[in-house]
């Protein structure tokens, strides 16, 4: 891949952020070299024209020239800062903007001061309860100091990228498959604290790390499914339950009320008999609860009546 770091496990790769430094300075330098070389061309002409071949030489040095001068001439983009090299020795830290560099004497690095972002790849992870798992995440980051992260580490990309899977796997490791699905911020602040502890050395600050993907083994998973099913299942019989005795106790303190005021349950009659609607298919047959009552007072009586007629 062209410009790209893969870094992967298996038949997983993920292609890095393009890295490489976009040249501002290009179509500069170029003005810069074809400009004078057209202007300084035409004045030589002037003079050695009767000499083509000396014309032609004289020529070549200076273009030569002009382009070893014009060739230092560089320009960071707004969010690079871009550390100088002197004979192989630390000497400037500059940009943004346009500079100027000694050529042949001058290296120069360019480091992106935005926050990046790299794939923690893919890769299996036995949990405290030895629940094999797929785990890959993202790492988002950025060069707090340019010249240590240039310095101080041979690529601070890859090596980050590394480090964080090695505090992925330390972490996961110590902590039960629940503990991973229910504290996942947690998780992820923890793997960070982990990596900026040690990368800070690096120049460098971690923004985040976020877990993207968490995958288990197919038969782990239908039994947390079933799971999951039964728990439903079982929260839905309580709340049913509950439901059936709320009904339960209104009805009572329904009937009580009704019980003590013969008008309201007149009125629940009414309002039953309304409910059955107007249908020809509907046969409603109306028995008063007053005949019911004096039916009571009639049994009563007989039966007081009986139970006298010994004496």
């Amino acid at each position: 891949m062209n410009g790209q770091l893969a870094i992967g496990t298996g038949p997983r790769l993920f292609a890095q952020p393009e890295r490489e430094h976009v040249s501002l300075g290009k179509s500069l330098r170029a003005f810069l070299f074809i400009v004078p070389g057209i202007i300084i061309g035409l004045l030589l002409y002037g003079v050695f024209r009767r000499t083509t071949d000396l014309f032609f030489v004289v020529w070549a040095v200076f273009a030569v020239v002009v382009w070893i001068l014009v060739s230092g001439v560089r320009i960071a983009a707004q969010w690079e800062k871009v550390v100088v090299l002197r004979l192989g020795k630390f000497r400037d830290l500059k940009g943004p903007g346009i500079m100027y560099i000694i050529p042949i004497l001058d290296n120069v690095r360019f480091v992106d001061t935005r926050t990046l972002v790299l794939n923690i790849p893919s890769q299996k992870v036995i949990t405290k309860d030895n629940v094999p798992a797929q785990i890959d995440g993202a790492l988002f980051f950025l060069v707090a100091n340019p010249m240590k992260a240039v310095l101080s580490i041979q690529d601070f990309r890859f090596a980050i990228a590394q480090y964080a899977q090695a505090s992925l796997r330390d972490v996961v490791g110590g902590l039960t498959l629940d503990e991973i699905l229910s504290e996942r911020e947690q998780v992820q602040e923890r793997i960070g604290r982990m990596v900026e502890e040690r990368i800070k050395e690096w120049g460098l600050h971690v923004d985040s790390i976020r877990l993207l993907d968490i995958d288990l083994p197919e038969d782990l998973k239908k039994m947390m499914s079933r799971q999951a099913s039964a728990e439903r299942e079982k929260r839905a019989n309580i709340t049913k339950a509950e439901g059936d005795k709320l009904a339960a106790v209104n009805l009572a303190g329904a009937a009580e009320i009704m019980a003590k005021s013969p008008g309201a349950m007149q009125l629940r009659s009414l309002q039953t008999i309304d409910g059955l609607g107007p249908s020809a298919s509907n046969t409603v047959i109306i028995y008063p609860a007053e005949l019911n009552d004096a039916i009571r007072v009639l049994v009563k009586g007989l039966g007081g009546k009986s139970s006298a007629a010994p004496e």
